[in-house]
């Protein structure tokens, strides 16, 4: 009996030993000319196993790459494209430069200040009350994560005043998107939001007339 565990093992599975067979085959061809052209053969075949990915970008590119990794880089043809090198797939990735900073409002998260260090730098008065409005949105949005039971507004303006280090919005007469409306906005992961918002004609931050 021909075990899989006994025979030599793939280096692509998900092409199977068939095409690892061919790959093989294609090492043992001694000229160069006829080499390249069964190469060819061999890659038509691989890409006929994955039609659905033919419009991917890049696709043919990657088959000679791949085709490169089952012949153990070992595979001397003229090629279309630059083959890999072995040291490629032992390569390590670069590292994900991380902040290091302290987040003064854990519950709100970095974007939060990310924004509101965007406020400070708009001068447009049209789209600094849209970002504040934003803003301040989010923020409740990201309380009720939380605690989904209340939050007063007063509470999120008083904390994006706190953030940005003086009254960026009056604690009176301004009204946030109620909580209601935030959470089914979430829940239905802002599907609605854009015609919401324009039947409101607002920006989610409601001034109230004074009485």
């Amino acid at each position: 009996m021909d075990y899989n565990t006994q025979r030599k093992k793939l280096l692509l599975p998900e092409y199977g030993r068939n095409i690892q067979s061919m790959v093989d085959y294609l090492l043992t061809i001694e000229d160069r000319d006829k080499r390249t052209e069964q190469a060819y053969a061999v890659i038509d075949v691989m890409g006929n196993l994955n039609p659905q990915l033919r419009d991917v970008p890049d696709f043919r590119h990657k088959l000679w790459d791949h085709l490169a990794i089952m012949s153990d880089f070992k595979l001397d043809i003229d090629a279309p494209y630059e083959l890999p090198e072995r040291e490629i797939l032992h390569k390590s990735p670069e590292k994900i430069p991380y902040s290091s900073g302290t987040i003064r409002a854990r519950h709100y998260g970095k974007s939060v200040e990310k924004l509101v260090e965007k406020i400070k730098e708009t001068t447009d008065p049209e789209q600094r009350r849209a970002l504040i409005a934003l803003t301040a949105n989010h923020m409740k949005k990201s309380y009720l994560t939380w605690n989904r039971d209340s939050v007063e507004d007063n509470q999120i303006i008083s904390d994006i005043n706190e953030m940005y280090g003086e009254e960026l919005i009056p604690m009176e007469g301004v009204m946030l998107s109620n909580q209601k409306e935030l959470l089914q906005r979430k829940n239905n992961n802002g599907k609605n939001n854009h015609s919401r918002q324009q039947r409101k004609g607002g920006n989610g931050m409601q001034y109230r007339r004074k009485q």
